[in-house]
């Protein structure tokens, strides 16, 4: 799966998610959270056919409006009813950096070797 994605992330320029269970969220916020730690600055395309992610769309916005997500990660996300409108609205999407989020790549100096955590209490 994993390498899926990364093909996908190399050959598209959006990711566009139907209406789904619990594969396809994991998926759009795996997505969006490799878009915050400036991994890709593409859109994530949300086809919201009937309205299924309208609660998730509120949620999101009640996130960004209460500071716990930037803007930027909020506005990755784009909402249309139709094919039509999607691709529209994906075209001109316009990716506006977070200047804090700017300065992380989480790409630089990435190893297969990982690091030992230190799960030790300090009191």
């Amino acid at each position: 799966m994993q390498d899926r994605i990364w093909k996908m992330l190399d050959n598209f320029d959006a990711f566009i998610a139907l209406p789904g269970g619990i594969g396809a969220l994991e998926k759009i916020f795996q997505t969006a959270s490799w878009a915050q730690l400036n991994i890709h600055h593409k859109p994530i395309g949300l086809l919201n056919v009937d309205g299924f992610f309208n609660k998730l769309l509120s949620f999101l916005d009640q996130a960004r409006e209460e500071n716990f997500i930037p803007h930027s990660a909020r506005q990755i996300f784009i909402s249309a009813l139709t094919a039509k409108e999607m691709i529209d609205k994906l075209e001109d999407f316009v990716y506006k950096p977070n200047p804090v989020a700017a300065q992380i790549d989480c790409l630089k100096g990435s190893s297969s070797k990982k690091s030992k955590m230190d799960l030790s209490l300090h009191l």
